[in-house]
């Protein structure tokens, strides 16, 4: 069972719920990877966010070292630009070395991400570390990391906390992969403005004053921070929120994923409604077309 990765008492996702929008003259492309992974993709970019296929199974991931699945990468996303990863987990940070090694785009991250990649090989010249605060210029997007908090996700635990001061051993164990620095991205692509949150908590203080087209917001976060959704929408004020990290991340890339316990997407949904915004749960590699609509004030980020 779990060869396949399938995990008894899960719940199957129903792709019953699941919204394709096609903006007119929609000139950006998201696609969704699973778990937090996401590729924003414009004529003159990709940009890749948290990439995770490779997908091991329980027992994989508890017992030995966790190498990524290269074929399926080179497959899944042949090229790429620049990738996002928002703290270095396995479940977001294990395939990003691996990509930018096959696409040569440049990897932007935390201390700790940049370590990752150094352990599997990738040229410092590929490396943009960041502590956020700053505007990052990827081709026309403009690219600001927001120091955020990794949400207590596990039993009321943050899992695997602290930093990873040196490059660890590659292929790294799930232990070694802590966390460090977690940032949220902003992404502004010109008329399209992008939130990118891949852990169950944030800051207020970091979102404040910010717009967003569209947020993809981690569905666990709804389970283990009050008011999760909801200030998410007061700070932000989206026109879309697009659900991700709902599913086990056990399952093969192109098999029925399964739920995290205790996700009530359905309820997400509803929330996200009540709330005055249009929710886009994707399937995993489904993809969502906006356009780009000019700001006559372009927002201005310190």
């Amino acid at each position: 069972m779990f060869k396949q990765g399938r995990l008894p008492g899960f719940e199957d996702f129903d792709a019953g719920a699941c919204v394709a929008l096609r903006e007119p003259d929609a000139d950006i492309v998201l696609t969704y990877l699973g778990t937090a992974g996401f590729i924003l993709k414009s004529a003159e970019r990709t940009i890749v966010l948290d990439p995770y296929l490779t997908r091991t199974t329980l027992w994989q991931t508890l017992t030995r070292p966790l190498v990524p699945d290269a074929q399926l990468i080179r497959q899944i996303i042949p090229h790429a630009d620049d990738v996002l990863v928002g703290h270095a987990h396995y479940d977001h940070v294990l395939d990003a070395p691996d990509l930018c090694l096959q696409t040569g785009a440049r990897l932007i991250g935390s201390s700790a991400v940049m370590n990752v990649a150094r352990a599997a090989g990738v040229p410092e010249r590929q490396l943009r570390p960041t502590s956020g605060h700053e505007r990052i210029a990827c081709g026309s997007v403009s690219v600001v990391g927001l120091p955020a908090r990794h949400g207590k996700a596990i039993l009321g635990r943050i899992p695997f906390p602290g930093d990873i001061e040196v490059p660890p051993p590659w292929p790294a164990r799930v232990h070694q992969l802590r966390h460090g620095q977690v940032l949220n991205w902003w992404l502004d692509a010109g008329g399209f403005r992008v939130v990118h949150i891949d852990s169950a908590d944030f800051s207020n203080e970091e979102l404040r004053g910010l717009h967003a087209d569209v947020v993809c917001l981690c569905a666990v976060g709804r389970q283990h921070r009050p008011n999760y959704v909801r200030d998410v929408v007061e700070l932000l004020k989206p026109r879309y929120i697009l659900p991700c990290h709902w599913d086990s991340m056990m399952t093969p890339l192109h098999a029925n994923p399964q739920l995290i316990p205790g996700v009530d997407l359905h309820g997400m949904l509803h929330e996200i409604r009540a709330l005055g915004v249009t929710p886009l749960l994707t399937p995993i590699m489904g993809q969502q077309h906006f356009r780009r609509i000019p700001q006559p004030n372009p927002e201005s980020l310190s």
